[in-house]
This record gives structure tokens, sequence and C-alpha cells, in this order.
């Protein structure tokens, strides 16, 4: 089983993929860019970073192996251990490539450092485009040749080509601004008497009063903000205990609620949900450190 394929399946839609008892792929979007050395245009993308620290089981890499391989959940974890023994066993020795991910190599201190490839784009609204490589700009830096004149004397006559455009631009920018002025006046006048004529009738026809008035009715329109990063607490397979957990997250403090189903029917329940990425981040950083280890992350819009 090439557990990197998987991998790579995931990482298209989702932004964190744990390898459990390994180390976390995450990705984050670098806008459209151009390099300037090159002279080249690149799209939107997503680049793949490694966080040795995110080593716990979420369930997300398992469940896809197991539906993907068709076997069962144990099994696919069974399968996800023994390549991951694989991988830490060739680290010993060497570096290693995993196919489309990146390279993985230990260094001194015997910590594992990732190095991702570039050729793939994970950001699926980029799907289609290319690099695209532009060339340079020359200019045209050749002086400008005078125009020469030949009058009917013997002399000659030597003038700029400049000067003769600049004379006739000022000439035409003259006749332009008069007769513009004059289109704007005439302009302000009709727009006048169309603004006194409507005046008039809006006097004429206001001949009642309102006595007693109704009341200014205010309403207060709240904004439904979008939180799509969650700090996962937990899937079950029974609403009733999907429940029964928010509410004991909710007496100690957290703004928990059900999140929906996954695609194997299971509540997810979210300790926080947030709207920024980063706070999301260090809440599960926290959680994890002192209320749940099982805790992790998802993006996910609920509608």
């Amino acid at each position: 089983m090439n557990l990197a394929n998987y991998i790579n399946d995931l990482l298209y839609r989702y932004d964190c993929v744990i390898v459990p008892n390994f180390g976390g792929f995450v990705t984050h979007r670098i806008g459209a860019k151009l390099n300037s050395d090159s002279h080249t245009f690149y799209p939107p993308t997503k680049q793949i970073a490694f966080n040795s620290h995110l080593k716990h089981n979420d369930g997300l890499l398992t469940n896809y192996v197991a539906s993907a391989e068709q076997i069962s959940f144990e099994k696919a974890a069974a399968a996800i251990s023994l390549s991951v023994l694989n991988w830490q066993n060739e680290l010993k020795t060497n570096a290693f490539q995993l196919d489309n991910l990146g390279t993985i190599v230990l260094n001194e201190k015997k910590q594992i450092v990732f190095e991702p490839t570039k050729e793939i784009n994970f950001l699926t609204t980029s799907f289609g485009l290319a690099n695209v490589p532009t060339s340079l700009i020359k200019r045209n830096a050749s002086p400008i040749k005078p125009l020469v004149i030949e009058d009917l004397s013997e002399d000659k006559k030597v003038i700029p080509l400049f000067i003769k455009y600049a004379a006739a631009a000022a000439i035409l920018l003259t006749l332009g601004f008069a007769g513009y002025n004059g289109i704007q006046d005439d302009r302000q006048k009709k727009t006048a008497i169309k603004q006194q004529i409507a005046l008039d009738k809006k006097i004429q026809t206001a001949t009642f009063i309102i006595a007693n008035p109704l009341p200014t009715l205010e309403l207060n329109v709240v904004k439904k903000v979008s939180k799509p990063y969650h700090v996962v607490a937990g899937s079950f397979q029974f609403p009733e205990n999907a429940n029964r957990k928010v509410k004991q997250l909710i007496a100690k403090g957290f703004n928990a609620q059900i999140i929906g189903l996954n695609k194997w029917g299971l509540t997810q329940v979210a300790f926080n949900s947030y709207a920024d990425r980063n706070d999301a981040i260090n809440s599960l950083y926290k959680i994890k450190k002192t209320i749940s280890t099982d805790a992790w992350f998802l993006v996910k819009t609920i509608p």
C-alpha cells in the first residue's frame, strides 16, 4: 500500500492530514505571484508543511484508507502503522521521497526535515492554471530626430518634431475646453430648470399632514459570521451521545456545538468553532495539552 497516494487525495480536500505516530501534513494558501528573475507568473497554490507534533490519530486518514481499500478500520490502522514503521527505519540511513509530496530526511538533531514538491498544486480552484512565462519589454531609447523644412531661401530651418506636435495639441486643447465649457453651462441651466419644476410639483401635491404618525420601528439585524475552522471533540454514531457531549463541554465553558455528519454518517461535535484559522490551531494545541489528546482540526463550512 502506497500511503502517500492517500495523503495526496486528502490534501486536495482538507488543510491538515495526520499520519498517526509520525506527523501531520498541513497546507496554507499562497496567492498568485510574479517571479521578477524568471519573469514568470504563478497561479494561487496550497503549499505543504510538516508538523511532527501532530501524531494523534484523528481518524481522517484511517477512515479514508479503510473506505478505499474496503477493509475494516482496525486493518487500515494496522496498515498505516506498518508504513510508518518502514518510513522510520528508512530515515535512520538516508532520505526518502514521498510521491507527489516531497522529501523527508533527519537533521543532525534527529528531527524530521520536510522539503515539499513544487510541481503539484493542491488548490482545486486553481485547476487548469499553469505557470505563464513572459518576456522582458524592451524600451526604445533612440532620440527624436528633428524635422527639416526647406524654405525658398538658401538657408534651412530645423524645427524639432515634438515642438510641432506640442503646438497642435495646445490648439486642440484650447478649442476643446471652450466647447466643453459652453456645453456644461447649457447642461447646468437645463438641470436647474428641471429641479425647480420638480420642487413646484412637490409643493402643490403636499396638501395633507399626518397628525398622529406611527412610531418608528427599529430592527436590529445581526450579521452571521462564518466560522469554518473547528476543533473537533469527537464523532458519535448515536445523536443522543453527541448531544450529551455538547452539554458536558458547555458546562466546562466551551462554545460546543454539533457541526453535522461526516461522510460515514457519524455526528461530529466541536469544542469551539472559529472564523480565524490561526485562532483555531492555537486552541487545538491548548486543548490537546490540557483537555483531550483526541481533539483534531477540521475545516468545514456550516450552512
